[in-house]
């Protein structure tokens, strides 16, 4: 047995929940009232469904209790204080049942409600009009039967995707049911082929349900535009019985006109257009080809029809039957001299004319006899029918060619006697006879039997030239013709009748001859170049004549040029300006004689010596030919008279040249030595640099650098390089020189070092001088001093372990090629000091008091000036420079007696104080 439904089991979960609040309140039953309950009880179901209500009561023993309602029920169960009832098909748009127990002789009642929803299933959109005019309004009308309830349904009204109303019933009283909307619409061309709908919704959601949509089918609006005119229609008046014309209808204005149905009819025949469209415009054509049965006024109709309406047209035209003329021969090919009759109908009501004669009524053929001849051979018949319709006159007319059989005529006009054609191109070679039937022509040369390709595309040749004979031959016999054929040809230039070169003797007489080639013989003009004369006649040749001519060779096919060279031969001679009587030679310059002369041809040319130059000798000439004779180098060249001979094959010619003989300026080691040297001290003089050359050079010597001052005598600062040039008319030449300046030896300095030293300690003696070329240092010892070092040049003397017989004078002297000098310095042992003496004569010593102990220094020549300090030793005191003041040369210090050494000019000594420690 299937188990209760889910209603149910609502309904009885609801009863035990009351009936258990009843027994937890029985012991308060005196003190509640009692009551009776509805579940649900307010409740929305689907028209059509299903319910369970459950109707319960407090009261703990109700007598009798029942549900009471008008709707049909599927089943009920009970308990003590419950009572379930199923209810079924709901149907009512809104009922109210009633839940009531008896209890304690009081009724208790519980009223619920019932409604009842249906879904919009059928949603209705009236039908559209089959076509609808642009610019007219049309309704839409949307029907939902039945859904509701009505204050939750709302209707759409659609054009395509895109709303055009939107209604909703809110407000409308709970039991309604169903709804409709209606809309006025203004039709509009965009609207064509647009489909409108109705959508439906029915929204629950507030109830606890969800939203119902249903939307209609949808409908397609047609809209159309007829315009109010009728169409347009193009045809002619008159239509021939078996004849096509073309006939056409239009309108424009249509929309959409695709859509359109057009119709053409001819009388009772409909014909069968081809349409086409552009945009809003219809054209229809038609062809028309009406038959015999419809000969006389016809209508052409025109229908356009769109939107279940229409818009018609139509012309009247006329039918007529008019056959072609019948032109006929007697015969159709008649011999020459033969009658032949022409004859021409054209139907019972056209009136024929035959070669501008008449027929006498319509109806009536023309005729017309003719005695034929050649002349009448392809000769065209004319035969004109006029018709009247319809007050206008149509005219036909027909043609007949005669033929005339004739023998072969070869007029000149179709091979004449004389044919002239170009060379060259290629072409159709003609000789045409007249004749009927068409005769055969033959041309070939009596003499070689050659034969002419008549009308063949060929070449044309100079070898086709010549007389022909000519037969032409047909049915009616033959015809015989001489032709001449001449083929023309531009002019030909060239070298036996128009040589190139001509060459004239000058003082003789000539012509210009230069003959062309061509058919017709060529009219020959020569110009000179830059001139335009033309040459004509004889001439007496002078050298003007010579050069270039310009030929022109002119005809009728063409012409031809070409350049004539003219030379005009002469004897030699000279002219002075090209071959100069004197002329001087450079030596060293390369340069050959220049001795032009003129002549034609070119003269051969030689110079051999005669008085004061070499007997025989040949001078070298610039454009001299080259031989053995001719081959003297022009270093070797001897001045003197020279005789320059010229020949050529016209005679020859003697002049005398007188050559000269000059070089340019010369300088070596020898004129001009690189290297000079001064003395000091000398007379200045001038650089010893002179140059060979013809005429006399002149030499200027300038120092580089910094200029020479002017002085008397030669001073060092003369020293350094100079450059001399030397020039005359044919050039330059130079060289470098480098002065020296020597001078005499001086001692410049004599020191010694250092300035204080400890017996056993060294020192160095130092001694430098000035000279140029450089000085020979020479030293002088005191007697047994040993242990002497010398420096590789002698310019220092050094000591070591200096003792007491180092003491004494020590010299040095500087030597070389311009003198000798020489300075002294004494070094002299005292008691513990040792002292050292400079000078050049023996000066006083100097005493120095201040206690024993005391130290003296005494200055060098560095004291003076400034090459080196001397240094205070252990004790106290003051380095003294003796200047000469407390001495004289030759005083004690062993200076050197006059005239064996030099001494300083100023006789300075100077002394250094050496200590023990």
């Amino acid at each position: 047995m299937p188990g209760p439904s889910p209603g149910l089991r609502r309904a009885l979960l609801g009863l035990w929940v009351a009936l258990g609040l009843g027994i937890l309140g029985t012991s308060e039953i005196a003190l509640e009232p009692f009551w009776a309950d509805l579940q649900p009880r307010v409740a929305l179901v689907e028209r059509g469904g299903s319910l369970w209500l459950n109707c319960s009561t407090n009261c703990p023993r109700p007598e009798r209790g029942g549900l009471e309602t008008s709707l049909r029920r599927n089943g009920t169960q009970r308990g003590l204080r419950w009572l379930a009832r199923q209810l079924v098909d709901i149907r009512e748009p809104e009922t109210q049942p009633v839940c009531f127990f008896r209890c304690a002789r009081r009724t208790l009642q519980a009223r619920g409600l019932i409604r009842t929803f249906q879904r919009p299933d059928r949603v209705e959109l009236m039908p559209l009009p089959p076509w609808q005019p642009v610019g007219e309004n049309f309704t839409l009308s949307c029907r939902v039967p039945g859904a509701g309830p009505r204050a939750s349904l709302t209707l759409t009204l659609l054009r395509g995707a895109k709303e055009l109303i939107r209604r909703s019933f809110a407000g409308e009283p709970p039991r309604a049911r169903g709804a409709v909307l209606t809309a006025t619409v203004l039709a509009r061309r965009e609207d064509h082929g647009v489909n409108f709908s109705c959508l439906a919704e029915l929204d629950l959601r507030p109830h606890g349900l969800g939203l119902f949509e249903k939307s209609s089918t949808l409908r397609q609006l047609r809209t159309f535009a007829l315009p109010p005119i009728p169409p347009s229609l193009i045809t002619p008046r008159f239509l021939e019985v078996g004849s096509e014309r073309l006939v056409s209808c239009t309108l424009d204005g249509l929309f959409p006109a695709p859509e359109a149905g057009i119709y053409l009819w001819l009388g009772d025949q409909r014909l069968h257009p081809d349409v086409t469209f552009d945009k809003d415009s219809l054209v229809a054509t038609a062809i028309a080809m009406p038959s015999a049965e419809q000969e006389g006024t016809r209508q052409l109709m025109c229908s356009v029809t769109l939107g279940g309406q229409s818009r018609e047209t139509q012309e009247n035209l006329t039918v007529y039957s008019f056959p072609a003329p019948l032109l006929t021969l007697s015969e159709p090919e008649p011999p020459e001299g033969k009658v032949v009759t022409i004859s021409c109908w054209a139907g019972a009501r056209a009136l024929v004319t035959l070669e501008g004669i008449s027929a006498a009524v319509p109806g009536q053929p023309a005729e017309l006899q003719l005695n034929v001849t050649e002349n009448d051979d392809k000769r065209d018949f004319f035969c004109d029918a006029a018709l009247e319709v319809d007050g206008e006159t149509l005219r036909k007319n027909q043609s007949a060619e005669l033929r005339v059989l004739y023998s072969p005529r070869l007029d000149d006009s179709d091979c004449p006697r004389n044919w002239t054609w170009p060379e060259g191109p290629e072409q159709i070679l003609r000789c045409e006879a007249r004749g009927n039937p068409e005769p055969s022509v033959h041309c070939a040369r009596p003499d070689s039997g050659a034969v002419l390709a008549l009308g063949l595309l060929g070449p044309v040749t100079r070898a086709l030239a010549g007389t022909y004979h000519c037969t032409a031959v047909n049915g009616q016999g033959q015809a015989v013709k001489d032709v001449t054929l001449t083929v023309e040809y531009a002019p030909a230039l060239d070298s036996i009748g128009c040589p190139e070169h001509i060459t004239w003797l000058e003082g003789t007489e000539a012509s210009f001859s230069c003959v062309a080639h061509g058919v017709p013989p060529p009219s020959v003009s020569c110009v000179r170049s830059g001139k335009e004369e033309v040459m004509e006649g004889p001439l007496r040749v002078a050298r003007e004549h010579a050069g270039t001519y310009r030929c022109e060779a002119i005809n009728a096919r063409g012409s031809a040029a070409k350049n004539v060279m003219v030379t005009v031969e002469y004897g030699p001679s000279f002219e002075e300006l090209s071959c100069p009587s004197n002329w001087t030679w450079v030596e060293g310059s390369g340069r050959l004689f220049s001795c032009e002369v003129d002549g034609k041809p070119k003269p051969h040319l030689e110079c051999l010596g005669s008085q004061g130059a070499g007997e025989g000798a040949v001078l070298p000439l610039v454009s001299s030919n080259p031989g053995p004779r001719n081959s003297m180098a022009s270093s070797n060249l001897s001045p003197g008279i020279y005789l320059c001979n010229a020949t050529n094959r016209h005679g020859s010619t003697v002049k005398t040249v007188v050559v000269n003989a000059e070089s340019p300026p010369q300088m070596d080691e020898f004129s001009c030595p690189s290297h000079q040297t001064w003395l000091e001290g000398a007379e200045a003089t001038a650089l010893a640099c002179s140059a060979r050359g013809r005429p006399s050079p002149r030499v200027r010597c300038s120092r580089e650098g910094a200029a020479r001052l002017e002085r008397l005598l030669v001073s060092r600062e003369d020293a350094g390089t100079y450059r001399c040039v030397a020039t005359n008319a044919h050039g330059a030449d130079s060289r470098t020189v480098t002065v020296g300046v020597e001078y005499r030896p001086v001692v410049a300095e004599l020191a010694a070092s250092p300035p204080s030293v400890q017996p056993g300690g060294n020192f160095t003696l130092t001694c430098r001088a000035e000279a140029w070329p450089p000085a020979q240092i020479s030293w002088r010892a005191p007697p047994g001093a040993l242990n002497l070092g010398l420096s590789s040049n002698n310019s220092t003397l050094s000591v070591s372990g200096a003792m007491g017989s180092h003491g004494g004078e020590y010299e040095c002297a500087a030597t070389n090629a311009h003198g000798r000098h020489a300075r002294r310095i004494t070094v002299r042992v005292a008691g513990p000091w040792l002292w050292v003496a400079v000078g050049g004569a023996a000066g006083g010593a100097a005493l120095l008091a201040a206690g024993a102990g005391l130290a003296f220094y005494v200055q060098s020549t560095a004291c003076k000036k400034g090459e080196y300090n001397v240094q205070e030793a252990e004790s106290s005191g003051e380095a003294v420079c003796l200047n000469g003041a407390g001495g004289t040369p030759g005083a004690e210090g062993g200076a050197e007696t006059p005239g064996t050494a030099e001494s300083p000019a100023d006789g300075e000594v100077f002394a250094i104080q050496l200590t023990t420690s």
